[in-house]
């Protein structure tokens, strides 16, 4: 197996240009990508500069960006979402992070997340444990569905809303009636970054797109939580859902999701 620490200096430098870059400005030019989906001046100037970073340093290693796509090779390629939370930063709200992953085929292989307004980072390298800085950490494996406080992923926009927001709706109903809380942060890197630090007993995101969840998957795995589809299968870049969990809920919050899908057959 391909030892990927020695690719953690780069990482942690590109986070930090990362974080010079959204702690000097605030958000001027706000864009509508489509349908209630923004891009901000502050996105594209860090995906900027980590792309250029990057392919400097490891040439030999594709990227992909959410803002431009995908370049360079495809069997090993860095995958950053900018500003994972957006809508967030765009309104003032301060949850929002920088999501760096390294994937090798399917699945995620190093992990950096950086809180930028938070103070936090969290990094990992798979088979080398989770940390919070340079603290290791580990999930808090809560075992009652009522002691647990839960994430929920953002409603699903666009022409085929609709539908997707029938089972959000049929899962929250379900939660709601068991779970200690619910919260919807709007970003996934902060959503699987708190199951990671025990701020969060689990995750529903009923979407993956791998900027957004490449890097959180693997660092939950590191902390000792299971990641699955929505189908209950293990968790890949291709998979159509992101769930994390610590193991004592994993069967309980997959009976939730299937019953709320069963409401719409």
């Amino acid at each position: 197996m391909m030892d990927h620490s020695a690719l953690q200096p780069v990482a942690a430098e590109a986070l930090n240009r990362a974080t010079r870059i959204i702690g000097s400005r605030i958000p001027g030019a706000v864009t509508l990508k489509s349908d209630r989906d923004l891009v901000t001046d502050v996105d594209l100037a860090v995906e900027d500069e980590l792309r250029e970073f990057l392919t400097a340093e490891t040439p030999e290693i594709g990227f992909l960006g959410e803002e431009h796509g995908h370049t360079g090779p495809k069997d090993r390629w860095w995958v950053l979402d900018p500003v994972d939370g957006t809508s967030n930063l765009a309104h003032g709200i301060p949850l929002c992070g920088v999501s760096l992953g390294l994937v090798d085929g399917d699945r995620g292989v190093l992990a950096a997340i950086e809180l930028p307004f938070l103070g936090a980072r969290y990094t990992a390298v798979k088979g080398g444990g989770a940390f919070a800085g340079d603290q290791p950490i580990r999930i808090a494996d809560v075992d009652r569905m009522s002691d647990a406080v839960l994430s929920v992923g953002d409603f699903a926009t666009g022409e085929d809303a609709e539908p997707k927001n029938r089972v959000r709706l049929g899962l929250l109903a379900r939660l709601g009636a068991r779970a200690h809380r619910i919260r919807m942060l709007g970003s996934a890197a902060i959503d699987l970054a708190w199951v990671v630090d025990g701020k969060l007993a689990g995750t529903v995101i009923l979407a993956n797109f791998p900027w957004d969840t490449a890097a959180g998957v693997l660092l939950v795995r590191e902390a000792g939580g299971l990641v699955f589809d929505r189908d209950g299968s293990d968790h890949t870049v291709d998979s159509a859902a992101t769930i994390a969990v610590g193991p004592a809920l994993h069967a309980e919050l997959l009976e939730l999701l299937r019953q709320a899908e069963l409401d719409l057959d």
